[in-house]
């Protein structure tokens, strides 16, 4: 941490530092980051450890109840936190310490599927909640049955997207359907897609005449009137619905953010595959975008009997009611640990080769 913070100081240091205030204040966060977050984070444990010490000693003079309740609640805080910082340990990609957008999509129109979105909503906003991590749904479509064909979150907290990285991918259920009478087993699909929120130090804006927009707009309720933009992207054919705001100013703002933030991102997924075949950006169609969300990564199982299985990492657990409910730290871990091993082992081989 010394190292990284003697870095950041040399480029305050440096004497056009302030001419672009954006990127200074990014840096000036990033210190408050390494400096008073850490330190008070360290300042917590130490405070609950003291705590869990404190009520052991009276525990052992006398027994009561309600303390050791409090004991046990302390543990579960601190372990839980040790977890999330042994987590952040293993973050190291620059976009790793970014907000992130989380979209939701049923792969096909069926009450099923979009059942299934939504379970997957609720378990990603239960997630958030056990961390105190901010959420705001920015995006969503509903149906008349219990269900989503499609809804993106955005979690601004820092490392929210190395955290939810390892959740892109196609995610399968199994079960008995709630909407067939005759109690058949099925299997139903949802897309998960991870993307870090772009900056505002990235300087760039999306030509006009690349993109349609729509609005609409009507009374609604007196005190929050219905309102959404929808921005489609006319060469790549990405398009983002956005409702949840108060004004159309509003959802259109957040909508061209989270395109630009998807367009920004295809570098990994869909634009690098369309470089690589020396197609032009504003040559780019929809069939030619590549995206990992349509890789199969974990399969969740109620039905005849209850797992849940990360396909990447071969982690898995029979608590599947459990993982439904936010406890999905032990897969993001076991991936992200995949993922160093994999990036060293790779780099290794280039030094050898080298």
């Amino acid at each position: 941490m010394t190292a990284k913070i003697q870095y950041l100081d040399q480029v305050i240091a440096q004497p056009d530092f302030w001419n672009n205030p954006t990127p200074a204040y990014e840096v000036l966060q990033e210190i408050e980051y390494s400096i008073f977050y850490k330190h008070q984070q360290y300042q917590r444990w130490c405070s609950i450890l003291e705590d869990i010490k404190a009520a052991l000693e009276l525990l052992e003079s006398s027994a009561d109840e309600q303390l050791w309740q409090e004991v046990q609640s302390n543990l579960t805080q601190l372990q839980q936190e040790l977890e999330t910082a042994e987590i952040r340990q293993l973050l190291s990609d620059p976009e790793d310490k970014k907000g992130a957008f989380l979209t939701i999509t049923a792969e096909v129109d069926n009450a099923d599927a979009q059942y299934w979105a939504y379970m997957l909503l609720q378990m990603y906003c239960r997630w958030g909640k056990s961390h105190n991590y901010p959420l705001d749904v920015v995006e969503i479509s509903e149906v008349n049955e219990a269900g989503i064909k499609y809804a993106t979150l955005e979690i601004t907290t820092r490392y929210a997207y190395g955290y939810l990285k390892s959740e892109t991918g196609t995610h399968q259920l199994q079960q008995i359907s709630p909407f067939d009478v005759t109690n058949s087993l099925r299997t139903s699909l949802a897309s998960v897609e991870v993307i870090p929120i772009l900056g505002e130090s990235v300087e760039w804006e999306i030509p006009e005449k690349h993109l349609e927009i729509t609005w609409h707009r009507h009374r609604g309720s007196v005190n929050r009137p219905e309102t959404w933009v929808r921005v489609f992207h006319i060469p790549t054919g990405i398009s983002v619905f956005c409702n949840q705001q108060r004004s159309l100013m509003q959802n259109k703002d957040k909508a061209l953010a989270i395109l630009k933030s998807k367009l920004f991102a295809m570098p990994t997924a869909g634009y690098a595959y369309a470089l690589a075949q020396g197609v032009q950006i504003d040559k780019i169609q929809p069939r030619q975008i590549k995206s990992l969300s349509n890789k199969l990564i974990r399969e969740y199982i109620l039905h005849p009997y209850t797992k849940v299985k990360d396909l990447r990492t071969n982690v898995e657990t029979l608590a599947a009611r459990e993982v439904l409910d936010g406890k999905i730290d032990f897969f993001i871990k076991a991936y992200l640990q995949q993922l160093n091993h994999t990036t060293s082992v790779t780099q290794e081989a280039l030094d050898n080769f080298k």
